[in-house]
């Protein structure tokens, strides 16, 4: 028996790709629509290889009798909407940043803290930030056995991270560098084609950036409140798959082969570390999979008890549409996703 399934937000890169994921993992779909605003409602959008669904208007859905809603609009649309659908007793899997720091929803990543979908008291689950999902993925095994004191993290974020818009400006930004068109910032503060900056969202009163605040919030509410985070978060001219340095001081002495163990063992991590040339993973080899890879795996002998690694991920996948999924999937695990389906 199969559920009834509303994505909020189908047109845009992340909606786009759930619907792709959805299809490429067989949920167990009776009934899927395709929502998002009234300028985009009556385009089309792919759902697997054979079925083309018409996108229709949020304004005016009902939510009564569908199971699951996974929303990635923006934060002013599912502050919105979500609670709607929640108030009709769909469950919401929310991508924006609008939930998830209230205390009564839980912000889930399915590889290290599934059970909290089970909190899910307002009917609303929070996908956490990309560049959170995948550090904490990669973070939960070595926190298993050494326990995690403090991290430092920079991050170099690909474009896609600011929607299609993100993208557009850098193959723009490329494309005129060649003819000596000049770069026009729009999206970002500065040019962004063969530049890095280092601001994500908007700036914070102690000098941090939304996204530096981010990383260190939801790490503590996900994986471990007393865990220090501090994080550097940048945007690189890439156009999918965020890479991740992460340095580690932990309470106990670290052993690197139990650590290279525990990650091979972990469940959404790939080892990948061969100390030679090319034996790393980049963004580029991470598009399109599901993993979450670490390489660079070594000890730090500047602070008692440091281990550091290189971390990348699909930010699309992995970062947002996989992860929203997976809750979803963890869900009908625990026998807590109700059916409003036909069978």
């Amino acid at each position: 028996m199969g559920y009834r399934v509303a994505v909020v937000g189908a047109t845009g890169a992340v909606g786009r790709e759930i619907l792709k994921t959805l299809a490429e993992r067989q949920f167990p779909v009776d009934d899927i629509v395709a929502l998002a605003s009234a300028r985009s409602a009556g385009q089309e959008v792919s759902f697997g290889e054979k079925r083309v669904l018409k996108v229709r208007n949020l304004e005016h859905f009902d939510f009564t009798g569908w199971d699951v809603a996974l929303f990635s609009p923006g934060g002013s649309v599912s502050a919105k909407y979500a609670p709607r659908a929640a108030k009709a007793g769909c469950i919401v899997i929310d991508n924006t940043s609008h939930f998830r720091m209230e205390p009564d929803v839980p912000l889930v990543v399915p590889e290290v803290n599934p059970n909290d979908v089970k909190k899910a008291k307002r009917g609303i689950i929070a996908n956490p930030n990309c560049s959170t999902i995948q550090m904490v993925v990669a973070l939960k095994p070595l926190h298993d056995l050494f326990t995690i004191r403090r991290v430092v993290v920079a991050t170099y974020q690909a474009v896609a991270g600011a929607g299609k818009s993100g993208m557009d400006e850098l193959f723009t930004q490329t494309r005129g560098s060649f003819v000596g068109d000049p770069a026009e910032a729009q999206q970002f503060t500065k040019q962004i084609a063969f530049n890095c900056i280092p601001h994500i969202d908007r700036f914070m009163d102690d000098g941090a950036t939304k996204e530096e605040w981010k990383m260190a919030v939801e790490t503590r509410k996900i994986l471990d409140p007393d865990i220090s985070v501090f994080a550097t978060c940048v945007r690189v001219p890439v156009f999918i798959g965020h890479a991740e340095a992460v340095s580690v001081e932990f309470e106990e002495p670290v052993d690197l082969e139990r650590a290279r163990r525990a990650l091979r063992d972990a469940p959404g991590v790939v080892l990948h570390d061969k100390r030679e040339d090319g034996g790393y993973v980049t963004p580029v080899e991470a598009v399109g999979e599901d993993a979450t890879y670490v390489s660079r795996l070594r000890i730090d002998p500047t602070v008692p008890n440091g281990l550091g690694f290189w971390c990348v991920s699909d930010n699309l996948r992995k970062g947002a549409a996989l992860n929203a999924v997976q809750i979803a999937e963890t869900m009908i695990a625990l026998d807590l996703l109700g059916h409003h389906g036909q069978g």
